[in-house]
């Protein structure tokens, strides 16, 4: 049967799917600027298994998001995706982010950049061609207004992802199309966890850790 749930929490949008031979059945998403992982994500799981009368027990894989991202984020979604695993024998399928996140530009030619807000003047960042095949690793990468020009130099770059707000402040060049409010989400995930279901391409439950691409730093609280 091939029904996958897919979890994305890499970003600010908690999002569930309900995929079936990599089509979307059901899908739940909190597509807002505020985290509300903690509070939604397994209420989410219930709902789009209710609505598709599917037991947990149905559901041949389980999908998360494997980053870059949110620290927290991707830790909540992958532990409540190992958690499940654990509790009822299923394999475990990493999606990586960008990827997912590029498959929302649709595109018959030119470049596709997805891109994650990393702070400050940094963005976690991919380089897909229109055919969704990676051309360039996943890089942290600190804007400048020379970022990227090579492949705008080639032909137009679809920016896409909640990097492009200050993306588009810094780059200004005429094949550069970006593709504003747009987040990760489990949606896109359904093909792409379909295809690595069919692959064989799961991972060790017992010692997956998403992809931070960075350090995680603590942040001193604030004097009051």
């Amino acid at each position: 049967m091939s029904i996958i749930l897919n979890i994305e929490t890499a970003t600010t949008n908690c999002s569930v799917s309900l995929s079936k031979k990599g089509k979307t059945l059901i899908l739940k998403e909190d597509y807002d600027k505020n985290y509300s992982h903690a509070e939604r994500l397994h209420v989410y799981i219930d709902a789009v298994l209710n609505e598709a009368s599917i037991s947990k027990n149905d559901i041949n894989a389980i999908a998360v998001s494997k980053g870059p991202g949110s620290y927290t984020g991707l830790r909540i979604g992958v532990s409540a995706a190992k958690g499940l695993c654990f509790a009822l024998s299923k394999p475990l399928i990493s999606v990586p982010t960008l990827e997912a996140l590029a498959h929302q530009a649709i595109c018959d030619d030119g470049t596709i950049i997805p891109m994650l807000d990393a702070r400050r003047m940094e963005v976690y960042s991919a380089v897909y061609d229109s055919n969704y095949n990676q051309i360039r690793e996943t890089q942290a990468q600190i804007l400048d207004k020379n970022a990227f020009s090579d492949y705008l130099k080639q032909g137009t770059v679809y920016f896409i992802g909640n990097g492009v707000e200050k993306t588009k402040t810094i780059i200004n060049h005429p094949n550069a199309i970006f593709i504003d409010d747009k987040l990760p989400s489990a949606n896109e995930m359904s093909k792409l966890s379909y295809e690595k279901y069919n692959m064989g391409d799961i991972e060790d439950v017992a010692y997956f850790e998403p992809y931070y691409l960075k350090d995680f730093v603590a942040l001193k609280p604030k004097r009051k």
